[in-house]
């Protein structure tokens, strides 16, 4: 049977004027992505500004998602810190909450660890948490400097079985990307660009995890559904210029600028230091990803 292949958005976090989350926009966000044809979340990773959010932050937001009507089935909330015990907090938190899994960073403050060494902190969480813990394994090397190997995810699966229920490749290298597929095809493995999606799906992979699907969720779907159909081309196009705007501009305040604009609230457009709000220089490329995203309201 074909592997369902589904959206999941690392949707951005909205902060109120004194910088905590703003949670009322948080949730009418997800709804509105959801409502666009994302088939889930991925919130507190990298586009969420996770690591400038706090442990309680975290778990009150996600609080807030679930009991404002976001199916927990549908969210797959990171939950990797520098340390065990925040790590099994959160992961904790989200598997009594129902969530489909966790996306995990490996401790990413000291380089140059050894597999073993990752290794042992993974099992070390998982351990504690509880049999129900799915974890999505979350290969950022560029951003974390500790890579997910193929031998560690094979050690994982290993002890752990479907517990590891997925990666999602934010490296940007495709043949890393096709050998996770290969390798493990009982795990669902999600690209993290858009572009990718034609190639992950031709190799057996479950589909992408995109910070532009803040943006572009409807755009992106209809690749998904139309995929080597008669406008395989046109919907490709589409995605990938969006796309390629975003790689030239400063990655998380663009999003959130765009999402301003495309709401007509100027809230949204908020960020934590060390981020700094979109200045003037990057206004046409946002305008532009804007328009080619099209109407996105809710």
């Amino acid at each position: 049977m074909p592997r369902k292949i589904e959206l999941f958005v690392p949707a951005i976090t909205p902060f109120a004027a004194d910088l905590s989350v703003d949670m009322e926009r948080l949730v009418a966000n997800a709804h509105r992505l959801i409502a666009n044809g994302a088939h889930g979340l991925a919130p507190f990773g990298t586009t969420s500004e996770a690591n400038s959010l706090s442990v309680a932050e975290r778990m009150e937001a996600l609080d807030a998602l679930i009991d404002g009507g976001i199916d927990a089935a549908q969210l797959i909330p990171g939950t990797g810190c520098c340390n065990a015990a925040e790590t099994i907090a959160l992961s904790a938190h989200a598997t009594q909450r129902g969530c489909r899994g966790v996306l995990m960073l490996p401790p990413f403050y000291y380089k140059g660890v050894t597999d073993e060494g990752v290794f042992n902190a993974y099992a070390q969480v998982i351990e504690a948490v509880s049999p129900d813990l799915r974890v999505y394994l979350y290969h950022i090397p560029q951003m974390s400097g500790v890579a997910i190997t193929l031998p560690l995810i094979e050690r994982l699966i290993a002890r752990f079985g479907d517990q590891i229920a997925g990666l999602k490749d934010s490296s940007g290298k495709w043949d890393y990307t096709a050998s996770v597929i290969e390798a493990f095809p009982q795990i669902d493995t999600y690209s993290a660009s858009e572009s990718m999606i034609p190639q992950n799906v031709a190799a057996g992979g479950a589909g992408c995890i995109s910070a532009s699907l803040n943006v572009n969720p409807t755009g992106i779907r209809a690749l998904v559904d139309g995929l080597y159909g008669p406008d395989h081309d046109t919907l490709h196009a589409q995605v990938s210029g969006l796309r390629s705007i975003f790689e030239g501009i400063p990655l998380i305040p663009a999003i959130k600028a765009a999402i301003a604009a495309q709401t007509g609230d100027a809230d949204y457009a908020r960020v934590r230091p060390p981020f700094v709000e979109l200045g003037e220089a990057h206004a046409d490329a946002v305008a532009e990803a804007v328009r080619i995203a099209g109407d996105q309201r809710p």
